[in-house]
């Protein structure tokens, strides 16, 4: 008779089974009874939980509004919406109504009161503006929340892992505080009220699917946690099995999987905007470079400011100039020839696109003040002397003539009047005060007649310089005004003291 033992047949899934009991041993049933009662206690939504949301959502919302890291990260470890995600994984694959129930309310009231609580604060700010921030220049580490990628899957994923596990391994829970960081669930939520509070839907969109994302993606990875470890469910018949896995399992999982066509959409986007945003700034530099060399051509000019902007197909570029003399008409329709055909030439103009110059310029004088301005060639200013009283001759009375032998009288000599010396006017730096002839003052200008640069108060003292030049029918004097410009005004709205000429009386000499 044969007695060769009989070996019972196994399937692969028998041999994974086994061959994954040798590499994780399964958790004991009492150390199985301590996970459920931790995470039944910390999903339950009572006053501690919701404090600890209250305080986490305050922290985070002010370290994303200072843009601190530090601050954020203190929110993460305090944020206590971890244990209910965790929970719900737990409660999917072992079939615990009570625990489910607990760990989606305390989930859903938690990140209700987390983006209430972000809202208010941010409006708050808006209204008393401790921090001057706007709908378009919202922090860094606000913005950097709301493109989620599939690398934020994976992280989440592995966080969901490595929480399940510490949970499940008492000896290895001190690396719960670190998966709280690495696996952000509160800063997110804080992300969508701030995106709420500026009207800006697509930072809360934005942020509200990272957050899908994380709480998906760790309550799948710490069902598949448990299942390994041991957990089963309390009724095979409840919970549902599918390809030999709760059914529970296995939807989550889909719906993990399903998160990567969004995030790989958002992802591919963010990649072409990087890469136009990125195309679009070296072109403006060189075209920079380009307009710099030559306008610098055009009177030694220098550009100031620059606005390049795409309007269908013709590009517009605006500067602002400044030279020591006024370009013209002329001198711009060169610039912009010399321009466009340079950048034709280097690829930075399409064959179809045209190019469009548009030109600010203002005329600016360099001082030095080691080196006196020097005189201008101008008529120098006539001072008409107020005539003081003229000299008076007496005529002597002349006697007459008799017939005598007497020698004839000698005639007294003719007192002439000397003329005085003409005042000669010589240009010099003097004292003068500004008139205000209309609000809000008189107009300091580049040139007589030109463009204004400084309005000048009435009364401001004013040093009338050398330069004097007839415009308009006025005459235009060179001031300096107490803040050292140097521009021109009308000579009758400066107010000088009036010289005196002291009058001379020339007496005759005989």
């Amino acid at each position: 008779m044969d007695q060769t033992p009989i070996i019972k047949p196994t399937t692969w899934r028998t041999a994974v089974r086994h061959l994954w009991r040798r590499i994780v041993p399964p958790v004991s049933q009492e150390q199985r009874g301590k996970v459920q009662v931790q995470l039944r206690n910390s999903s339950h939504p009572d006053f501690d939980f919701f404090l600890l949301v209250l305080l986490s959502s305050v922290i985070a919302t002010f370290g994303l509004l200072m843009n601190s890291p530090a601050t954020i990260i203190g929110a993460m470890l305090v944020a206590p919406l971890m244990s209910p995600i965790i929970g719900l994984g737990l409660s999917s694959i072992r079939g615990d109504d009570r625990l489910l129930k607990d760990a989606a309310a305390a989930l859903l009231r938690g990140a209700a009161l987390a983006v209430l609580i972000a809202t208010i604060l941010t409006l708050g700010n808006r209204l008393l503006p401790f921090l001057p921030l706007t709908a378009d220049s919202l922090p860094s580490e606000v913005m950097a929340r709301t493109r989620p990628t599939p690398m934020d899957l994976g992280v989440a994923l592995a966080g969901g892992l490595a929480a399940a596990f510490a949970l499940a391994m008492p000896h290895i829970s001190a690396a719960l505080p670190g998966v709280a960081i690495a696996t952000a669930l509160l800063p997110p939520l804080a992300t969508v009220g701030i995106g709420l509070a500026y009207q800006r839907w697509d930072v809360a969109g934005g942020a509200f699917l990272l957050f899908v994302t994380n709480g998906v993606a760790i309550s799948a990875s710490a069902m598949v946690v448990f299942f390994a470890l041991g957990f089963m469910p309390r009724s095979v018949e409840k919970v549902g099995r599918l390809y030999g896995l709760p059914r529970s399992l296995v939807v989550l999982s889909l719906v993990t999987m399903l998160l990567l066509a969004p995030l790989t959409y958002i992802s591919v986007q963010f990649v072409r905007e990087a890469n136009a945003t990125r195309y679009l700034a070296d072109r403006n530099e060189q075209i920079k470079e380009i307009t710099a060399q030559e306008v610098a051509e055009f009177r030694q000019a220098e550009v100031t400011e620059w606005q390049i902007s795409d309007d269908a197909n013709v590009l517009i570029l605006e500067i602002t100039v400044r030279t020591a003399s006024l370009l013209g008409y002329a001198d711009m329709l060169s610039m912009r020839d010399a321009i466009g055909s340079r950048l034709q030439a280097d690829g930075l103009l399409a064959d179809d696109q045209e190019f469009q110059l548009l030109l600010n310029q203002f005329q600016a004088q360099r001082l030095d003040p080691q080196v006196p301005p020097t005189a201008t060639n101008t008529p120098p200013p006539t001072y008409t002397p107020t005539p003081g009283p003229s000299p008076t001759v007496t005529a002597s009375a002349t006697p007459p003539a008799t017939p005598t032998d007497l020698p004839s009288a000698t005639p007294l000599p003719t007192e002439t009047a000397t003329p005085l010396p003409t005042a000669t006017g010589t240009p010099t730096v003097y004292p003068g005060y500004a008139a205000a002839v209309r609000f809000p003052g008189m107009q300091l200008r580049q040139s007589p007649g030109g463009p204004a640069i400084a309005s000048l108060r009435a009364g401001e003292s004013l040093v009338v310089l050398y330069g004097q030049e007839i415009a308009d029918g006025l005459v235009w004097v060179e001031v300096q005004d107490e803040d050292g410009r140097v521009g021109w005004v009308p000579q009758v709205y400066v107010l000088t003291p009036t010289p005196t000429l002291t009058p001379i009386m020339l007496t005759a000499t005989p």
